[in-house]
């Protein structure tokens, strides 16, 4: 990194106009040659600044780069501007934000855009952090009354497209006061989410949970998980059995459905839970425990 900071200071005495790609792309300069360094800096420069001789040296030095995210659109650029500040009485329709991840270039943006568009009645603004994560502004209108489903995006990406990615859905918020602090706390809740769940579609109600236990003491985690689940802390399938259930509303023949068994031999697997530990997951106010302890176990790894 030290020699990739020495090479672009020397470079920006000969090229005063040299930007460096920041995670954050919302300003892109425009006009501008980019280029991608050995220690995956990307820099641009003005082309009004370049020669061919210049472009063909630094394009043997660096490997050339496509900045591939679409140029904000007027709306856009308004929702980057409400992002920015804090205090804002405004007057707004119902919003939330949506963040969204998919792996590294397994789809250009501008292609992602295209297919998030198909499932709105009008178009929805996207901010773009980096070419492969971001967030999506979902507004209700008089023509839309309800928010729609991600799972159903997940879906057909997936099964179209072959695309991976996953979906942090926020609260729904109708005035822009505090926006700027709301934006920056949706990011860090979005990061922490993906990285404690596999699921596809996180709601902000699981970054809540996965909060309150993140902010336990450590020792307090792990008299919740001996107190739970005893010896069976190590039955990984069966912990896999448990949180299926609870994630599918104890629904039994759902979760043996998803898990490709007999719904006997589920009904097995729960009894034996219970005559180890003396706790009915079946009952919800001892699932929420059981919960409680699986996401334990999750925050000790």
């Amino acid at each position: 990194m030290k020699r990739s900071f020495s090479m672009i200071k020397d470079l920006r005495k000969i090229f005063p106009s040299l930007f460096t790609l920041k995670d954050n792309i919302i300003d892109i300069p425009d006009n501008y040659q980019w280029f991608i360094t050995p220690d995956q800096e990307i820099i641009g420069i003005d082309v009004q600044e370049l020669t061919k001789h210049d472009t063909a040296l630094l394009s043997t030095l660096l490997s050339p780069y496509t900045i591939t995210i679409p140029k904000p659109t007027p709306e856009e650029q308004l929702w980057i501007h409400r992002l920015k500040k804090n205090e804002n009485d405004e007057t707004v329709s119902p919003f939330r934000l949506v963040y969204f991840k998919m792996t590294k270039n397994q789809m250009k943006p501008l292609q992602f855009k295209e297919a998030i568009q198909d499932f709105f009645t009008k178009s929805v603004p996207i901010i773009w952090e980096n070419q492969h994560e971001g967030i999506i502004i979902e507004e209700l209108s008089d023509t839309i009354e309800e928010f729609i489903s991600y799972e159903q995006i997940i879906d057909i990406l997936m099964s179209d497209l072959y695309v991976n990615i996953k979906f942090f859905v926020g609260p729904t918020l109708d005035n822009l006061q505090h926006l700027q602090q709301l934006y920056a706390n949706f990011i860090t809740s979005s990061t922490q989410a993906f990285s404690f769940s596999e699921k596809p579609v996180i709601t902000y109600t699981d970054a809540i949970i996965h909060g309150f236990i993140e902010q336990t003491d450590k020792r307090f985690r792990d008299e919740i998980i001996m107190v739970i689940f005893k010896d069976l802390v190590t039955d990984k399938e069966l912990l896999h059995t448990l949180q299926t259930f609870i994630e599918n509303n104890l629904n039994a023949s759902v979760t043996a459905k998803i898990l490709h068994m007999h719904r006997n031999s589920l009904q097995y697997r729960l009894d034996k839970f219970k005559d180890k530990t003396g706790i009915d997951i079946r009952r919800f106010d001892q699932a929420i425990i059981v919960y409680l302890g699986l996401l334990s176990i999750m925050h000790s790894d």
